[in-house]
């Protein structure tokens, strides 16, 4: 059986994301702080990815009738209890003696979808023996970075199937790293008795002999970088539904449904890859346009407000995921900072909806938008 958190307190004064996120800072160390609330470059992205949210206004209606209304979505054939997945963070034990599983136990708690890093700092069999009995759990996922070695990559996604999870999240955004200034400054490492523990015995590269003219880059670290045929094979080597994380193109969405994708996820990486990308909040609706009403969509990046989920619905997600809040949560009370995040995100939604004079979700599109 996995280890069970203990019960934590949450800090005096914490009512909403902010909140967590200034206490949380005062929690972790230079390097974890660098890692986790960091972005790429002068950090554009990051910031205007929560600008995007605050700038979007939302219309109210009054006088209607909300008795009976709910949160609940469909996505992926399951009935959600409402439409917020946790996203993949990487070593989350950075954050928190329990890390992941700490994470799994407070969104099994809260119905919450669970999308774990495939550079989680806890073994996936661990994470999915510790919620795959608990019946109002939300969907459990894995997310996947295509290693340079195929076989091992094989073997990853073969352990997903076998331990229980549900989908394959393969992030397409990241084929090399952004520059991210904050953790060179700091020479962010990771701690003592910290990994990626589900990449143990990855066998490593082997070395590319490169002409003088030939790029590292190019030549060298992108030689082994994954590409559409993947996504080919991987469906063939995979009975799980795959979903393509990073899509931030009309064309690339196209192409996602093209090569077999169940769903695909609006995200620019939460400002850590490409730095001057657009907001997700405003490629979201060229997306859904181009991918059509009735295919899956997810969004995340910025979202701290139950108003900014009720905004990202009406632009055309399914629903979103929410990644440095919870870390943060995770931070201040281990798996009761996380489940206090979930339940202000579902309780700011719930008050976002009456107030707009949304019974349900699917009553929430364009025109709550004002302009």
């Amino acid at each position: 059986m996995s280890h069970i958190p203990a019960v934590e307190a949450i800090p005096a004064g914490i009512v909403n994301l902010a909140d967590h996120e200034q206490h949380a800072r005062a929690r972790l160390d230079d390097n974890a702080w660098a890692y986790f609330a960091g972005g790429a470059g002068d950090e554009i992205t990051l910031r205007d990815n929560r600008a995007a949210w605050d700038d979007i206004r939302l219309t109210t209606r009054v006088l209607r009738r909300l008795t009976g209304g709910h949160t609940r979505v469909q996505l992926l054939g399951r009935t959600l209890a409402h439409p917020v997945l946790l996203a993949p963070v990487a070593f989350q034990r950075m954050a928190h003696k329990d890390g992941e599983i700490a994470t799994a136990y407070a969104a099994a708690t809260h119905g919450a979808g669970l999308v774990l890093s495939s550079q989680a700092s806890v073994p996936m069999e661990q994470v999915a023996q510790a919620v795959l009995g608990e019946a109002s759990r939300g969907p459990l996922w894995f997310q996947l970075y295509f290693q340079h070695d195929r076989d091992f990559t094989r073997e990853l996604v073969q352990r997903a199937e076998q331990a229980g999870y549900e989908a394959l999240v393969v992030t397409v955004d990241a084929p090399s790293s952004g520059a991210r200034d904050r953790e060179r400054r700091t020479g962010f490492r990771l701690p003592a008795g910290i990994s990626a523990v589900n990449l143990a015995g990855l066998p490593p590269q082997a070395p590319i002999a490169l002409e003088a003219h030939q790029s590292r880059m190019f030549d060298g670290l992108l030689a082994t970088a994954p590409s559409w045929d993947d996504i080919e094979w991987l469906r063939g080597a995979s009975r799980l539904p795959v979903i393509l994380k990073g899509i931030m193109h009309a064309e690339d969405a196209r192409l996602a449904m093209a090569a077999g994708a169940s769903a695909v996820i609006v995200s620019n990486h939460g400002g850590r890859t490409l730095d001057t990308m657009p907001a997700t909040a405003a490629v979201l609706p060229r997306i859904r346009a181009a991918v059509g009403a009735d295919y899956p969509l997810l969004v995340d990046g910025g979202i701290r407000r139950g108003t900014d989920i009720l905004k990202a619905i009406a632009l055309g997600a399914n629903a979103v995921l929410v990644g440095r809040p919870y870390v943060f949560g995770l931070a201040n009370a281990g798996a009761m900072g996380v489940s206090h995040v979930l339940r202000l995100l579902r309780d700011e939604l719930e008050i976002a909806m009456a107030l707009t004079g949304c019974k349900t979700l699917n009553e929430a599109g364009p025109d709550l938008l004002f302009g």
